[in-house]
């Protein structure tokens, strides 16, 4: 199954820009769920080190990585800094003693998965915290910086997720670890698979409808808002000449419509700060109806990319001085 994060893999960080808040409150639902069954046991340290493949994604990464964040090491047999990086990461995931579980994918035999992520080299490392893809480097590194990476990673997974890991038995028998248990489906589920779906095969009328549909009834849904918001981008922009805009944006500094354009163009472009410093300009040198317009657009360029991003506080900020 495609990870619904990634589903718009290109258009920004899309990996990284869902709601902590969502995410946070999916993981509680599934670490709740295990609880009430008896929870999920103790592993076997050869269990912290799993091959992962397109059938198995869901289950091993996606669901996993609401009780503990899976580090996924993408390799491939040919890959000579793979053969110096992957042993590194599995001596690591038992030293760390269940904070990760790692992942690793075959490039050569999931590719979809790497397209999915984005991977445009190997080795490539990134995580999956409670459903959020996080990229963590890319290349071979060195020990002391992967220790820092993991260091950050756990801590992240903890003070934001709660999420402190599984717990390690050296005396269990390998592979003896229960299967995750699959949260029960909410009340919006199939409105926001159909969504997905839609995005995946180009209707993007049909997701801003489904997402809308959520929305009707639960205004504050954060994955709605979310999912709405980068439909919307995709709509306005899947029309556009990017060569004529861009040259009427650099023409007509003055023109807000051909700046909010531009800055559409560049956020789907992943240029997250300049879409949001060329809004702010505009509403620098603009007043009434022009920068309420260009103020609009920057807000809901900043739904796209998700409030827990340091560039949209730092937007923000940068708003507030341009309107005050």
């Amino acid at each position: 199954m495609q990870p619904r994060n990634m589903s718009m893999s290109g258009v920004v960080d899309l990996a990284a820009v869902k709601a902590a808040q969502e995410a946070k409150a999916k993981a509680e639902q599934v670490r709740a769920q295990a609880a009430r069954e008896g929870g999920a046991g103790a592993v076997a340290p050869a269990d912290l080190v799993i091959d992962v493949d397109e059938a198995t994604f869901e289950r091993d990464v996606l669901q996993r990585s609401a009780e503990v964040p899976v580090v996924i090491d993408f390799w491939a047999e040919w890959c000579q800094p793979c053969k110096q990086l992957s042993p590194v990461l599995e001596r690591l995931a038992v030293e760390y003693d269940g904070r990760f579980l790692l992942a690793k994918i075959d490039v050569d035999a999931n590719q979809l998965l790497m397209q999915q992520f984005g991977v445009q080299g190997i080795p490539a490392v990134f995580a999956v915290v409670a459903g959020q893809a996080l990229p963590l480097f890319q290349g071979a590194a060195g020990e002391a910086q992967i220790r820092q990476t993991l260091d950050q990673l756990v801590q992240v997974a903890e003070q934001r997720f709660g999420l402190t890991g599984l717990t390690v038995d050296p005396n269990a028998q390998p592979g003896g670890a229960e299967e995750a248990p699959r949260p029960k489906e909410g009340p919006y589920d199939s409105l926001l698979n159909a969504a997905a779906q839609a995005l995946d095969a180009g209707d993007l009328g049909g997701a801003v409808q489904a997402y809308k549909n959520v929305l009707a009834d639960d205004p504050a849904h954060p994955e709605a808002k979310l999912g709405l918001a980068q439909a919307e981008l995709l709509q306005r922009v899947q029309d556009m000449d990017p060569q004529r805009v861009r040259q009427e944006a650099a023409e007509k500094p003055a023109d807000v419509a051909a700046q909010i354009a531009a800055a559409d163009l560049d956020l789907v472009g992943g240029h997250v700060e300049d879409a949001f410093g060329r809004l702010i300009e505009t509403v620098q040198r603009t007043a009434g109806e022009d920068r309420d317009a260009a103020r609009l657009r920057l807000l809901e360029l900043f739904e796209v990319v998700g409030a827990e991003d340091p560039r949209v506080a730092g937007a923000r900020r940068a708003l507030a001085r341009a309107l005050f």
